[in-house]
């Protein structure tokens, strides 16, 4: 039998109050700590589907790191390749390129180094000051897009 694919559902709080204050901060054109909204075709219905998201700059790149691990809006993104950031109203449409598992550690200790603060919890103790080798372990829980516009 296979390993379960890692996924951490949000709880109540983090769906109906956190995600909806900072996507109504994000609508008005106001980026929480790099927030955006994350806009991508659904799977089944090509309806858009939404998510705030952190947007992370990072060697002269961008990333899109799920802490909860094999999301929805994952799934969608692998599935469209596509998708827009939307800020207020400026919507940039990008492509997204799944990064291997072998090159995420820099992204994942960055990642955490800005916002272990929010999505630490998702990390299994895993943080910004870990061993290399414990990044490296928890990469495949992890899915990281650079996104190229």
């Amino acid at each position: 039998m296979g390993t379960r694919p890692n996924y951490r559902k949000p709880g109540w709080f983090t769906r109906n109050v956190v995600n909806r204050v900072v996507a109504g901060f994000t609508r008005l054109g106001i980026s929480v700590a790099g927030s955006r909204v994350l806009e991508v075709p659904g799977r089944k219905t090509g309806e858009p589907r939404r998510t705030p998201v952190n947007l992370l700059g990072f060697g002269g790149n961008r990333y899109l790191v799920a802490p909860r691990g094999q999301t929805q809006w994952v799934r969608n993104l692998r599935a469209a390749g596509r998708g827009n950031l939307l800020l207020g109203r400026r919507s940039e449409p990008f492509q997204a390129v799944e990064v291997p598992d072998a090159e995420k550690e820099p992204i994942l200790r960055e990642y955490l180094r800005r916002w272990t603060w929010e999505v630490g919890q998702f990390f299994g103790g895993v943080g910004p000051d870990s061993p290399d080798d414990e990044l490296v372990r928890i990469a495949p829980d992890h899915p990281v897009f650079r996104i190229e516009s």
